[in-house]
């Protein structure tokens, strides 16, 4: 078992920065891929941005890309998302998602893939 909590969710203004942070305690965090989801009011859970258990793959969602970044601290069994020039389309409840590496598993977009979740954190992006 893996156990998620997230932080650092708060009321933004168009083009804010803001880092989102992931702490994960159980079992050994560095043989787990995780992931950043959003669900918005009334829409699907959606993937904005994967990390693979080194570090070395990343996948960030079409809508995200240039803006956030996603980043692990083994060291620290944590795992980040920096978001930055946010816009009131990101508003969203933000998920940390984790799964147990395998080497066949190359899809990070698909909330069904992950095995653990965090309890989420609100993000609120408006002027």
């Amino acid at each position: 078992q893996v156990q998620l909590e997230e932080s650092g969710g708060g009321l933004l203004q168009p083009g804010d920065s803001l880092r989102l942070s992931c702490a994960a305690s159980g079992r050994t965090f560095s043989n787990y891929d995780m992931g950043w989801f959003r669900q918005a009011p009334g829409k699907e859970r959606e993937c904005v941005a994967a990390i693979n258990w080194s570090g070395g793959i990343t996948y960030y969602a079409d809508s995200v890309k240039g803006r956030f970044t996603i980043s692990r601290d083994n060291a620290k069994n944590t795992v980040y998302l920096q978001m930055n020039s946010l816009k009131p389309e990101d508003t969203a409840i933000y998920y940390c998602a984790g799964r147990e590496h395998v080497w066949y598993r190359h899809r990070y977009y698909d909330a069904r893939d992950y095995d653990y979740w965090g309890q989420g954190t609100q993000v609120t992006v408006s002027s």
